[in-house]
């Protein structure tokens, strides 16, 4: 055989098996870099989609998601020009003073009594939404109320406490009330009134008031 064909040959087989050595090293690293990954989703991934649903601004942003694609309806996303918003919250305790139950749907908002009025974000005062709010107490026209939200993601939360459903949500969801904020609600900025919270209940939160923020 001449010299330049056995070269040929000889070098075309080098360069087959350096390829295939170099396929199987690159199989391998793929299937490891696989396994590392498949690890990271099943150890780290619970506990990210637990953080993300977590998060009131990404709930904001699936929830306008829905609503830009039509799947849920839109919710009012805008005050009503000239109507005082809820845009001050403060730490339970420095409002602590005496609960009582004294509901009477005659127009005034009163203790135990459930409300509903525009609330701006923490984070965004540029923005709020319409929620329902338990009437606490009151400081001549500015009423003191505890957020209720239907997240259940506050379940687990010991700031809130379980209230569960009621004729304040037309959906029948169950709600869950804030402890270690409370509202200073306008009264002039109420929507609408929602309903009375049964004594029940009331006692359950006004206990815990007492137990953790030095109501009376």
């Amino acid at each position: 055989m001449p010299t330049d064909v056995l070269l040929t040959h000889t070098s075309r087989g080098a360069t087959g098996q350096y390829a295939r050595c170099m396929a199987s090293q690159w199989q391998t690293l793929g299937r490891r870099l696989g396994k590392i990954a498949e690890t990271i989703v099943f150890r780290e991934g619970p506990k990210v989609l637990r953080q993300l649903q977590g998060s009131e601004f990404v709930q904001r942003g699936l929830q306008r998601g829905l609503e830009a694609i039509g799947v849920v309806e839109t919710e009012q996303q805008t005050a009503i020009p000239g109507r005082p918003v809820t845009n001050r919250s403060v730490p339970t305790a420095h409002r602590a003073r005496r609960i009582e139950y004294t509901p009477d749907l005659d127009g005034r908002a009163d203790p135990g009594e459930i409300v509903w009025t525009w609330v701006v974000y923490e984070d965004d005062p540029s923005q709020g939404k319409d929620r329902p709010v338990l009437v606490v107490g009151r400081d001549g026209t500015v009423l003191l109320g505890l957020m209720l939200s239907s997240q259940e993601r506050h379940e687990s939360d010991l700031d809130w406490v379980a209230l569960g459903s009621g004729s304040w949500d037309y959906d029948g969801r169950p709600s869950w009330v804030r402890l270690d904020r409370v509202l200073d609600v306008p009264e002039e900025g109420i929507r609408r009134e929602g309903a009375i919270l049964d004594v029940e209940r009331f006692t359950i939160v006004a206990t815990h008031l007492r137990a953790r923020f030095s109501w009376s």
